[in-house]
């Protein structure tokens, strides 16, 4: 059974940094492209970031370009993301994902970790 986990969630102050890391257990990402999606209270999940599964391309939503950075290490079965001079508008439940190969689809999810911005 696949699972995957996140970590590293909490309260932030505007203008600080976090990261959040994932861990995939019941299955390699070797192979998969990863990504980091974020849910806000009434809003739809929109993926922000995604690393394709050699790690050399990596992919951000406008918003967080130059402040979010997507990592992984395969022999760790893990990824990163860096989330540097944090805003309000980033308060949002983020989630960890495998994709199925270098696709949009498939993969896994995991339940997500709170990031919670104070002004």
């Amino acid at each position: 059974q696949v699972h995957v986990m996140e970590s590293g969630g909490g309260l932030v102050q505007a203008g600080g940094s976090l990261t959040l890391s994932c861990v995939v257990s019941g299955s390699i990402i070797r192979g998969n492209a990863m990504g980091w999606y974020r849910q806000a209270t009434g809003r739809m999940r929109e993926l922000v970031a995604r690393i394709s599964p050699d790690g050399r391309t990596s992919t951000y939503e406008d918003s967080v370009k130059g402040r979010f950075t997507i990592s992984r290490d395969d022999l760790k079965n893990m990824v990163y993301l860096q989330i540097n001079n944090l805003n309000y508008e980033d308060t949002a439940v983020y989630y960890c994902r495998s994709f199925d190969g270098d696709s949009l689809s498939g993969g896994y999810w995991g339940q997500g970790t709170q990031v919670t911005v104070s002004s």
